[in-house]
Parts: structure tokens; C-alpha cells; sequence
């Protein structure tokens, strides 16, 4: 009798490399085919200067979409030279383009790409949020990203699987924002690492296809590798309110299947939650700080995209102004939600109400335009709100519901927006999903037909990637600088209007790395290459959690990191270490992370045949005369990949081995 299999393992088994039997046990590596991928701007641009250097012709993907949605601040050239490259190279490599103002990446994919079974590599952190469709969504640093539109397998650890269950109806003033939050406030930003969650039960009945992108986007900020939601009548009905009812088949886990950890969430118990700023594990109940004046009320981003979280708000404020001290940002997220808005009125009623209407994409999410004043606090619908993300070094980001942004939106202070129906005497809006929404695809444009060849567009910001020596027999590097837990890649490496237009100018975008922690740290690592060759960081707990730009590994690269010795690490971030060369190494007792200092000179000896052979590792810190045992959780494969400098030396090295095997071959058979 067949085992009874959850939705988690129908994907990962369907989509397992040959050869792979069952379910795969946890932490053994695995292989997986990928049929989609995503690419946004931030990062595209160097996934295409990846498949450059690989010598792609075209890719191997059922379908690659390239969306522009971060970077549309056009205060210079180097943005729209990004779009204009971004295009060129989506005609040479047979890519989709989605322009920019059609809308942020991952609603616009589920709405016009996403397929419930198939697998999706996403450049973007929170690409999981295709999750919502039952599809099995994966963040990825863009090298991965790279390869995998080249037909290479997708490689990572396999999860364990935490079913929670469902149970219950939200009430009134609670959405599905509050539901991922009592999430966060339950696991905060690292508490599923290692783990896919997987939602099932009664309850999701009552969780529309948006609703379910809020909870799955947002997985992300708990650590989960991603988040899974059955393909079911409601995943059915989204598709045929999108034109695609040809897309929809059924997965649902099982009778009988079993999960590796179990949670339940009552939704009927729930209530408006809020996120400090900081982190967005900082979870409290609105009541709790409540009243406190704010200064933004900011709706949309990828983690509220749907049209409820922008109906409910319009309905909220329809014959109302918005309090006079608070800027009420709007930002659409896609082209088609916008003309939705504007064909039943609601557009009409934000405006009236005091927005100030943005345009479609990612914007003050990532920092492009839209930071907070100084000390004020700006609540947002966003998922994560790391210092300094906003563009304001000292911000206060809260993160919160539609209901709770525009509640305080009206009152000027943060309010439960439970509270209105007594303040303003004004009933819940309840909203009622569209049968069929107005489809727009005009700012999509399909990739040429194969055969024809197209050249690159490169302007002057738009450099080559750097070339990197594989990795030497020994370091002897000062620590540059010591971390704390849960050092996010924003802080890594600084987001928003000033730094990411240099994201295809490695050179000059690695004058920003740990910018948000030590504004002199570029030229220390200048100082510490010159004298000795490089330099190493120290780190708690989780490090290089959050966005997946690849920029936080290379950057750093780029100015002399050896090694990163931490706690533990992000996945992503980890695998994005490995991708360029960067030792991730961990200490195999958390006590000595204590005994390091900045400034401290480590070395470690013999570490190519070490690490070739599998053997264990140590650190001198020849400062303080101790040394430490330290480990690292690299597969035989990536072990190899860092041995070459990276991965692409790997894959270039490993492609010309097998090229002269074929020769060797061909030779004999001639003779």
C-alpha cells in the first residue's frame, strides 16, 4: 500500500531528479527540477550577466519571466539603462519581460503564470507566495537561479514539513495579515528554518487565493524554506477569475498523511496584531500600542497585493479624510489591480481620502522613495522592516493590516481598527472576490522565437562580473567586523534609492557593504586586502536573513572576504556565500563566538585538502592565542564549488572536463 503523502512531498517527489526514490530524509541534499523561474531587477540584472558568462544560447525553462518592479526611481541613467539591458537580454535568452508599472513580481506571476504542481525559482525572497496556487515556489539566490534557467537542477536541503492546521473563520477587522503575524509572533524570524509549512484544513475555506499569497509571502520572514497551500475549489475559482480555468488540477494532501511537526491556528480567536520596528518577529497586539501618533500609513507591496487590500481601505475612508498629519501612501501592485480599482469606484474613493498614489511596484517597500521622517512612525503592509530598510537610517517601521494602516490612517494614531465601528460608527466592509477580474496583459512582452540571436544592451554602469581565484591553501585575515543575531542582507549590504541603481557595478556597489553597521568598513576592507589579502566577519545566530540579492555575498567578496564565521545561517544566505567562494563556516561551540573581537587575527591551515578530504577544521585566533573548532554543512558538491572560487569556475571546469572526456572517447572510437 502506497504511503499517503502530504502536498509538500507530492511536489518535491514529482519534481525529484531521476533516479531519487521516496521521500528524502531531512538535511540530505536533493536535486530538483525547476519548470519557472522569476527574476526581478534588483537582481535579474546579474542572473543575466550570469547566463553571459556560462555561455548560455537559451533557456531550458517552461516558462521565465523577468519583472521590473524594484528599481523605478529613474533619477539618472543607471535605472533605465537596467531596463533597457533587462530587455535585451530577456530577448536573447528567450525570457518574458514584464515592464515597468505593470506590477511587483509575485502577484503579477500568480495572476498570469503560476500553475498549481509545477516548481518556481525565484531571485526574490519571497517568491514562496506562489506557494498560494500549490506550486512549489523557492527563493534562490540568483546564481541558482541562473543555472536553473540553464536546465541545471536546483540544489538544497531537504526541509521537514510542519502542517498547521486551520480551523475557524476570521472575524470582522481581522485579515489574513494578522494570521501570518500570530505566525511570526509564535516562530519569529528564525523559528521554521530548516522547515516548508504546509496549511491544511477546514478553515481554508474561508482563505481566498490572496489571502493565502499574505501568509505564504510572508513564510519567508520566519525562516521557512517555503510555504505550501493545497490546489483546491478556491485555488479553481482564482484561476477562472484570471482566464486560466485550463491551468487548474487538484492537490490535496492524502487521507492519512503525516506531518514532521503539527500547529494549529483557530482563526476565530485571532485579533489585529502589529509588528515593532526592527524585526518582523517583534509581534504585539495592536491594543497594546495603541494611540501612539504616526506620521505614514502605507498600503500595498508584495505581502498585501490582492484587491481587498486595497477595496477594504477604499471603503473604509469613502466619505472620510484622512487625518491631516498623516501621509496616506497607496501603492498598486500591478497595472490590472488599478484598473480593477478604478472600474468599481474605489480608486476614486482613495484619492478623495488623501492617498498619494504611487505607481505599481515594489517602491518604498525596498526604499525607493516613500522613507518615514525622522522619528516618526510609519505603519506599512510590507513583510519586513529591518533598520533602515525605508530609506530612514533611524525609521520606526510597524508592519500591519490594511484594516490597522488605514484605521490609524483616519485617527492619526495607531488604532484597532476594531475600534471604528464605535469611533466613526462604521460597519465592517466585508469584500466578495470578483468572478472574473478586467485581465490586462498588455505590459507583458513574450520572448522571440528561438533561432534568431540578439546582442546585449550594456549601459556605461552595467559592468562584467568579477573573476575570483579559488580558494587558497590557508587564510590569515583580521576580523573586519563582529555581528549580532539575525543580521539581515539589507544590513549586509544597504537597499534603497542610493545603493541598488549599482547593482550590475559590483565595483561600486561593494562601497555600501555593511554601510548600515560601520560607515568606514569599505575602506578598512581596502586596508585589510593590502595587508593581507583579505579580510573575515564574525556573526551571531540566522545570518543573512531576509532579501535574496546575492549582492550581500558578492559585494563583500569583491572587497576581500575569505570566510564568515557565525552561529548559523540563513538558507539563502548561505547558499549565496557558497555560489561566490566565501567559506561559511560555524563554530562548533556557540561559547567561543564570545571570545573573538574585532580586529582579532584568525588563520586556518591546510584547508584545501581539509576540506577535499572532509576532515574537521580550526581557527587560530593568533591574537588572543586560542583556537577553535569550527564546522561547515557544505555538501561534497559545494565543498567542490568553493574549492574553484565559485560556482561558476565549477560549472565551467566541470563542463570542460566533460568535453575533453567526450573527445578522449571520440579519439579512441576513431582510431
Amino acid at each position: 500500500m502506497p504511503r499517503p503523502l502530504n502536498v509538500t512531498q507530492k511536489l518535491i517527489q514529482s519534481h525529484l531528479l531521476p533516479g531519487a526514490a521516496g521521500v528524502p530524509e531531512p538535511d540530505s541534499e536533493i536535486g530538483l527540477k525547476i519548470d519557472q523561474t522569476l527574476t526581478q531587477d534588483a537582481t535579474g540584472t546579474l542572473v543575466m550577466l550570469e547566463l553571459e558568462a556560462m555561455g548560455l544560447d537559451r533557456v531550458k525553462t517552461e516558462v521565465s519571466v523577468q519583472y521590473i518592479d524594484h528599481n523605478l526611481l529613474q533619477t539618472d541613467h543607471k535605472n533605465p539603462d537596467d531596463h533597457l539591458f533587462l530587455l535585451s537580454a530577456c530577448r536573447r535568452f528567450g525570457v518574458w519581460y514584464s515592464r515597468a508599472g505593470n506590477g511587483v513580481s509575485h502577484p503579477v506571476h500568480m495572476e498570469r503564470f503560476g500553475v498549481p504542481g509545477k516548481s518556481l525559482a525565484g531571485s526574490d525572497s519571497h517568491t514562496p507566495a506562489a506557494g498560494a496556487l500549490g506550486m512549489l515556489a523557492l527563493g534562490s539566490g540568483g546564481m541558482d537561479v541562473a543555472f536553473a534557467m540553464a536546465g541545471e537542477p536546483l540544489y538544497l536541503k531537504m526541509p521537514r514539513v510542519m502542517g498547521v492546521e486551520i480551523t475557524g473563520r476570521l472575524p470582522e477587522w481581522v485579515s489574513a495579515k494578522d494570521m501570518v503575524l500570530e505566525m511570526l509572533r509564535r516562530y519569529d524570524v528564525k523559528g521554521c528554518k530548516g522547515l516548508i509549512i504546509e496549511y491544511f484544513g477546514p478553515g481554508l475555506e474561508f482563505l481566498s487565493c490572496m489571502d493565502r499569497h499574505v501568509i505564504a509571502n510572508m513564510g519567508t520572514e520566519m525562516g521557512a524554506t517555503t510555504t505550501v497551500f493545497p490546489s483546491d475549489g478556491e485555488t479553481r475559482r482564482f484561476l477562472a477569475s484570471q482566464g486560466r480555468m485550463e491551468d487548474w488540477r487538484e492537490i490535496i494532501a492524502d487521507q492519512g498523511a503525516e506531518y514532521d511537526l503539527y500547529d494549529e491556528i483557530e482563526l476565530s480567536s485571532l485579533e489585529p496584531l502589529i509588528a515593532l520596528p526592527g524585526s518582523p518577529g517583534r509581534v504585539r497586539k495592536v491594543r497594546e500600542v495603541q494611540g501612539l501618533p504616526i506620521y505614514q500609513a502605507y498600503l500595498g507591496s508584495s505581502a498585501n497585493p490582492g484587491l481587498r487590500d486595497f477595496w477594504v481601505p477604499a471603503e473604509m475612508v469613502k466619505g472620510r479624510m484622512t487625518h491631516p498629519e498623516v501621509s496616506f501612501d497607496v501603492n498598486p501592485t500591478s497595472r490590472q489591480l488599478l484598473e480593477n480599482l478604478t472600474v468599481l469606484g474605489s480608486l476614486q474613493q482613495l484619492v478623495r481620502a488623501g492617498a498619494r498614489l504611487h505607481q505599481t511596484g515594489c517602491n518604498g517597500c525596498i526604499g525607493m522613495g516613500q522613507a518615514p521622517a525622522t522619528g516618526k512612525i510609519s505603519l506599512r503592509t510590507v513583510p519586513r522592516n529591518f533598520p533602515g530598510r525605508s530609506g530612514s537610517k533611524e525609521d520606526q517601521v510597524y508592519l500591519c493590516s490594511p484594516e490597522t494602516a488605514t484605521a490609524s490612517a483616519l485617527t492619526g494614531e495607531i488604532t484597532d481598527p476594531r475600534d471604528l465601528e464605535k469611533l466613526m460608527s462604521m460597519p465592517y466592509p466585508r469584500f466578495r472576490p470578483l468572478e472574473r477580474d478586467i485581465i490586462n496583459t498588455r505590459m507583458l512582452t513574450a520572448p522571440p522565437p528561438a533561432g534568431r540571436r540578439y546582442g546585449l544592451e550594456k549601459g556605461p554602469n552595467i559592468k562584467a562580473l568579477p573573476e575570483f581565484a579559488p580558494l587558497g591553501d590557508a587564510f590569515r585575515a583580521p576580523v573586519l567586523i563582529k555581528l549580532g543575531d539575525d543580521i539581515s542582507t539589507d544590513e549586509i549590504l544597504r537597499a534603497g534609492a542610493e545603493a541598488l541603481p549599482y547593482r550590475s557595478n559590483i565595483p561600486e556597489i561593494s562601497k555600501w557593504t555593511y554601510y548600515m553597521i560601520d560607515e568606514g568598513f569599505y575602506q578598512k576592507a581596502l586596508r585589510a586586502q593590502q595587508t593581507h589579502g583579505g579580510h573575515i566577519a564574525v556573526a551571531g545566530g540566522n545570518y543573512a536573513q531576509g532579501s535574496s540579492r546575492e549582492h550581500a555575498a558578492i559585494a563583500p567578496r569583491f572587497l576581500g572576504q575569505v570566510a564568515v564565521l557565525a552561529k548559523s545561517y540563513a538558507r539563502i544566505g548561505w547558499q549565496n556565500l557558497i555560489n561566490f567562494g566565501i567559506l561559511p563556516l560555524e563554530f562548533e561551540h556557540e561559547a567561543d563566538y564570545d571570545d573573538i573581537a574585532a580586529g582579532d587575527l584568525l588563520s586556518c591551515r591546510d584547508l584545501r585538502r581539509r576540506l577535499a578530504e572532509g576532515l574537521g577544521l580550526t581557527v587560530q585566533n593568533e591574537t588572543k592565542r586560542r583556537e577553535y573548532a569550527v564546522i561547515h554543512r557544505m555538501s561534497e558538491r559545494q565543498t567542490q564549488a568553493v574549492l574553484a572560487g565559485g560556482v561558476i569556475r565549477y560549472f565551467r571546469e566541470k563542463r570542460k572536463a566533460i568535453e575533453e572526456a567526450e573527445e578522449l572517447v571520440e579519439g579512441l572510437g576513431a582510431s
